[in-house]
């Protein structure tokens, strides 16, 4: 299956605007140009990245109206990070919301039963629509929705449906009946600077059908009616964070702090949410972003966030070996095969208990651990030729190995 066809052309530029967003800061520096150490944090609020200290850079982010924290989707050490300063936003100033781009507005009111305790984990995802309306697995961010409800912490659907997006992305904002814009407004219109930004991710959107489809100009329609959906996207979280901050007032008319979960283009050099903040007259806003120690600090200019913090370059497992999922016994003639595991490799590639492996890869097999040997050393993605026997018969096969991860 496609990207474009399990996402849909909408939802795949908008994936495209998460993972580009920081893409070139997640390059291996050269040593001469690495600034950053695991763990720590850097202002980007000067020529060069300053080291910052957490302490004191979370109270100040705990005293802005509005803080924005980015990711990329599926970067499980993001949402570890977002957890970790979300908490220590939440022991500066307990009175807070979250608000969540994952979810469109028409399932809040399943966010508040989670949020008051009323529904099982099962039950929340299955009602608030999540297999449909996010790609991503649950499992990334369910240690956030948690975090909301151990705290009893409104968690705010910050997004529109899908079918707005789409809509605007294909016929523009303004040819878009406003019974169907749910309530959103007219967004402020985008930095130059952001224009780019959009106007980049658009032709290696287009470079995506399939075919050799050329991406128009700045002025074509295509292009202004995806700046449109953008935004459109922008503003919406932008009036979401903004409402729930006036619904959660206290009595007094103190307002919460209000946080955003959100893909890093939404955030970066506060093009995205944060404008579209700042023209509905929010001026205290902060952004951070994760990026990977590794980061060539020459990417890191000035405003891209307030501060980044710098996770650890991961570490990644080596692939398991291949198996073939049989059981094997010696015999005279070579290796013999006693038992084929259901949807084994083995039974794949038609190998029946019984038959007697004489040959691997033009090495004769003499032994068990000749031929487990040689299914070991095989790489993924390549085949394997063997030679056996079958009764009388005496037959060549080959042992397609899939790539790793399929």
């Amino acid at each position: 299956m496609s990207l474009r066809s399990r996402f849909g052309a909408a939802a795949l530029a908008g994936s495209l605007l998460a993972f580009a967003a920081l893409g070139v800061l997640a390059q291996p520096a050269r040593a001469a140009a690495q600034c950053l150490e695991p763990g720590s944090w850097m202002r980007l609020d000067a020529a060069k990245p300053q080291a910052a200290d957490a302490v004191s850079l979370l109270a100040a982010m705990a005293r802005r109206d509005v803080v924005l924290l980015g990711e990329q989707h599926d970067d499980m050490d993001h949402h570890r990070w977002q957890l970790q300063t979300l908490a220590a936003l939440h022991a500066q100033r307990p009175h807070m919301v979250i608000g969540f781009e994952m979810f469109p507005r028409r399932v809040q009111p399943v966010l508040d039963r989670w949020v008051a305790g009323e529904l099982s984990e099962a039950a929340f995802l299955a009602e608030a629509d999540w297999g449909r309306v996010w790609s991503m697995p649950a499992e990334l961010y369910l240690p956030l929705f948690h975090f909301a409800r151990l705290n009893r912490i409104p968690m705010v659907a910050l997004n529109v449906d899908s079918a707005l997006t789409r809509s605007v992305a294909q016929k523009g904002w303004a040819a878009v009946p406003e019974a169907e814009r749910e309530g959103v407004g007219a967004a402020a219109a985008p930095s130059s600077e952001y224009e780019d930004f959009l106007y980049g991710i658009h032709r290696q959107h287009a470079g995506m059908g399939g075919h050799d489809r050329r991406p128009g100009g700045r002025r074509d329609a295509s292009f202004r009616n995806f700046v449109d959906s953008q935004l459109t996207w922008d503003r919406a979280m932008a009036e979401a964070l903004i409402a729930a901050r006036s619904a959660h007032a206290t009595a007094a008319g103190e307002a919460p702090l209000a946080v955003g979960i959100m893909g890093s283009g939404h955030v970066r050099f506060g093009h995205g949410v944060a404008h579209q903040l700042r023209d509905l007259g929010v001026a205290s806003i902060g952004q951070l972003l994760p990026v990977v120690a590794t980061t060539d600090c020459r990417q890191l200019r000035p405003g891209l966030a307030d501060a980044v913090f710098a996770l650890p370059a991961p570490i990644h497992s080596p692939p398991p070996p291949p198996r073939l999922g049989v059981a094997l016994e010696e015999h005279a003639d070579g290796v013999r095969i006693a038992e084929v595991s259901a949807g084994s490799l083995a039974e794949q590639s038609g190998l029946l208990s019984g038959d007697i492996v004489t040959e691997a890869a033009g090495s004769p097999m003499k032994r068990s651990i000749h031929l487990i040997a040689a299914v070991r050393q095989q790489p993924p993605g390549t085949w394997l030729p063997m030679k056996l026997k079958r009764g009388e018969e005496t037959l060549e096969m080959v042992v397609r190995f899939p790539q790793q991860g399929r």
